[in-house]
């Protein structure tokens, strides 16, 4: 057997990556910039971590300069950034308390050498398949861990032995604080936590807080508590700086059991390889790229190989550096190098001035590094998805017992959550109009579940008309002889039962209770969303407002049942859209269906012509609009707003043939298209393209360009204004065009739009696998194919006549 440890060629990535027509200076120089920014962030940041596991500091800065430079030039992500983690701060503080540092830096080289042999066997997917209950339940654990040993030298005592000891030595530490640690832990807290607001002041204010908090906030908070320090002169522990001894090529065995030791190595391989995997994920999401995890974990373990060797932590790819990175306007994996480099030279270089850092402000800084690993958006995800369960395991059993006896128990509890699932189903009698009854099974119906089927089958009485309502899902042979013996002495007594199983092509329910199969004819086979083409029938024609509720009854019948219970929650904590989505009030544009979201997922506003109106023009002004994008923005906070133009729009028709510029008294119509004027400027000016067509005509060169006006005219709302100042809020132009079904985006640097490719199975599967939750259907992918929305996307708004 042969192991490919092949390493791809360094140069193509640093062009391969960078946007088309970009000067390879300019690329130059948004890397050089963006490496300083992550520079500023790593150098803290490094030595809280190596403070908070007993290493050597120096250890710290040894960690984040080999990540920097060899994850850099030999990973698969270019534009994620290693270092020393936060997540195996408790393993490896644990490490060093039983086996000393040298042993710990030779677990550390084992461990990067079992993650290059992984990534050269390409199994790098299989490392993600992990359940992120427990995932963000370990990182949860060890933030709680980490916050509690650092609060200790926050109060000026020292951290014990584990988390549970810190907890039980906190009332004593809490009672005889050190007075000028505990100033200085809360200067670097409050400025830490107050700096990214500084924009928000108000006045002249705001604008010098917005240039001053490009600065990063962990220097900013470091820099002041030190200052702070200095000018008081207080009498405090500062950063010891050792000079760096590499151990060499024969570092100390660690002395202990085998078993033990290789534990530890699996333990340090496993959590590192998931955090840097995870994190490369998250960083080629943000960048809109597509990287080699094989790879990447190729470059984590040459990266952990060298940093055992030199005497540094254990490294994996970061988060907070790699976020800062993307959002510095890195382009190439030339970012990564120069921080390492910078690291580097400062270790080198700047030990007097890091020997002046008090270590109760790095202390704090890793503090609250702790307490933000305990993310409130992974609870409720995590709590939607109802594993709430196995979140909270593994953090209390991290927290009390560490990390390799947490995650194991938080695996075991998901194991058993989904045997429970499994053996689970639910059974609901439903009684209908003239004496009927409808049974509901949902879930896989096993012989765990024939006494429950039974007690509520023998409740129906003799006699009476049955639908009995599969799902679909797994049926043995116990769960069907039941369904069978039953269905037979029920027919025997007079009743008649239909056996309906929510699938294409199987008998279906009709609105008005009958039973039919797929093909069978019957007086109405034109219902609610089923084909695309010839769903306009004659009686739709005739009776539209028969066809509007037909199509409210089918939609209580199959689809409310299955969205009752996400809507319910929706009702209880109220609306959470991430996105504004603005687009023409056109019944042709169905919002849910070409983003595949479902309830609770857009803020939606409809008008004609997807129109922001402008507040400086005439004779045209509408707060409506500006009204629902405030809201958006200041209450719910969305994190972008989309304008999403269409093909064959009627208001652009119109602003061509000057509807709106018609003599005598002009009509509601006329007047809010005075809202479009701006863009037929622009077009006459500038008009937006294509990447890969001309436009059709002027018509649809106009639909175009109009989004593109829009998105400037929103930059007008002083809110909006601020928040894409911020870098929290994200603009996004967007064209569909009905012929070809093809969604457009507009790329902002080059102008022009490009078509949404559509995604890999692979990726579809990601996406899924994201936003799924059982009793939440964003998108309505597990809606019943036959007469809902899984056989029709269209009906995700709610059937016929409610699209628009």
């Amino acid at each position: 057997m042969t192991l490919d440890i092949s390493i791809a060629p360094i140069a193509s990535d640093t062009t391969d990556h960078a946007p088309p027509g970009r000067r390879p200076r300019a690329t130059w120089a948004q890397d050089l910039s963006a490496s300083l920014v992550v520079f500023l962030i790593a150098v803290p940041f490094s030595l809280g971590i190596a403070l908070a596991t007993g290493a050597p500091l120096s250890a710290g800065l040894a960690a984040a300069a080999v990540g920097g430079i060899v994850v850099g030039l030999f990973g698969g992500t270019p534009l994620q950034v290693s270092g020393p983690s936060a997540a195996l701060t408790v393993i490896t503080a644990g490490l060093i308390a039983q086996y000393g540092w040298q042993a710990t830096c030779t677990i550390t080289l084992a461990a990067g050498l079992l993650q290059l042999l992984l990534g050269a066997r390409r199994v790098a997917r299989t490392a993600l398949a992990v359940s992120p209950a427990i995932v963000h339940g370990m990182l949860a654990g060890v933030g709680l861990a980490i916050a509690i040993a650092q609060l200790h030298v926050v109060l000026g005592g020292s951290p014990q032995s584990s988390a549970l000891a810190n907890l039980l030595a906190l009332p004593a530490q809490l009672s005889t604080p050190h007075p000028a640690a505990l100033a200085v832990g809360a200067v670097t807290v409050t400025v830490l936590l107050g700096w990214p607001r500084l924009g928000r002041l108000p006045g002249r204010c705001g604008e010098f807080g917005t240039r001053l908090a490009k600065v990063p906030g962990p220097l900013a908070a470091v820099a002041a508590a030190t200052a702070l320090a200095v000018a008081l002169d207080l009498r405090l522990a500062r950063v010891e700086l050792p000079a760096w001894q590499p151990h060499g090529l024969a570092p100390d065995l660690p002395h202990g059991p085998p078993l033990a030791v290789l534990a530890a190595v699996l333990t340090v391989t496993a959590v590192a390889s998931v955090e840097s995997l995870l994190s490369a994920v998250a960083v080629d999401r943000m960048s809109r790229r597509t990287g080699d995890l094989d790879r990447e974990l190729r470059g984590q373990g040459l990266a952990n190989m060298v940093s055992g060797l030199v005497g540094g932590l254990p490294v994996a790819g970061g988060a907070v550096r790699s976020t800062a990175n993307v959002r510095a306007g890195a382009r190439s994996r030339r970012s990564s190098v120069l921080h390492g480099v910078w690291v580097l030279a400062a270790a080198l270089a700047l030990t007097g001035g890091l020997r002046r850092i008090p270590l109760a402000a790095l202390a704090a800084l890793v503090l609250v590094v702790g307490l933000q690993m305990v993310s409130f958006a992974h609870i409720r995800k995590v709590h939607r998805h109802r594993e709430f369960p196995v979140y909270l395991t593994t953090v209390v059993a991290v927290v009390l017992l560490g990390v390799l006896p947490g995650v194991a128990l938080g695996a075991a509890t998901a194991v058993l959550l989904a045997l429970y699932r499994l053996t689970r189903a639910h059974v609901d009698v439903l009684a209908g109009p003239g004496g009927s009854f409808t049974v509901e099974t949902h879930g896989p119906l096993t012989f765990t579940a024939v006494p429950r089927l039974s007690r509520a089958l023998a409740g129906i009485p003799a006699g009476a008309e049955v639908a009995v309502v599969h799902d679909g899902s797994f049926l043995d042979h116990a769960a069907y002889e039941t369904v069978h013996s039953w269905r037979t002495a029920h027919q025997a007594g007079g009743g008649r039962v239909s056996m309906v199983t929510r699938r294409q092509d199987d008998e279906v329910l009709d609105p008005d209770g009958t039973v039919r199969t797929g093909s069978s004819p019957g007086p109405h086979r034109c219902r609610a969303w089923t084909p695309w083409a010839g769903h306009h029938c004659i009686e739709q024609q005739e009776d539209p407002h028969g066809r509007l509720l037909d199509g409210v009854r089918v939609f209580q019948l199959h689809t409310a049942p299955l969205v009752r219970p996400e809507l319910a929650r929706l009702a209880r904590e109220g609306q959470t859209p991430s996105q504004l989505f603005l687009t023409c009030a056109d019944s042709r544009m169905v919002t849910s269906m070409i983003t595949n979201s479902g309830p609770g997922d857009l803020f939606t506003v409809r008008n004609v012509g997807n129109l922001v109106p402008a507040p400086h023009e005439p004779g045209a002004a509408d707060d409506s609009v500006a009204a629902a994008v405030q809201y958006a923005v200041e209450v719910l906070e969305v994190r972008s707003i989309t304008v999403c133009g269409h093909s064959g729009c009627g208001a652009m028709k119109a602003l061509l043939d000057g509807v709106h510029e018609q003599p005598g008294r002009p009509t509601p119509l006329a007047r809010w298209l005075r809202n479009g004027r701006g863009s037929l400027d622009r077009l006459r000016r500038v008009p937006a393209e294509f990447t890969d067509r001309p436009a059709v005509d002027l018509t649809e060169q106009l639909c175009i360009t109009n989004v593109v006006q829009q998105l400037d005219q929103l930059m007008a709302n002083p809110a909006v204004e601020r928040r894409v100042t911020e870098g929290t809020l994200r603009l996004v132009g967007m064209y569909f065009d009905f012929a070809t079904a093809q969604a457009y985006v507009l790329d902002r640097e080059s102008g022009r739009f490009g078509p949404v490719e559509a995604a890999t199975p692979a990726a579809a599967a990601s996406v899924r696998q994201e936003r799924d939750t059982p009793g939440r259907l964003d998108g309505f992918e597990q809606v019943p194919a036959t007469g809902t929305a899984a056989a029709d996307p269209a009906r995700r708004e709610g059937g016929p006549g409610l699209a628009a």
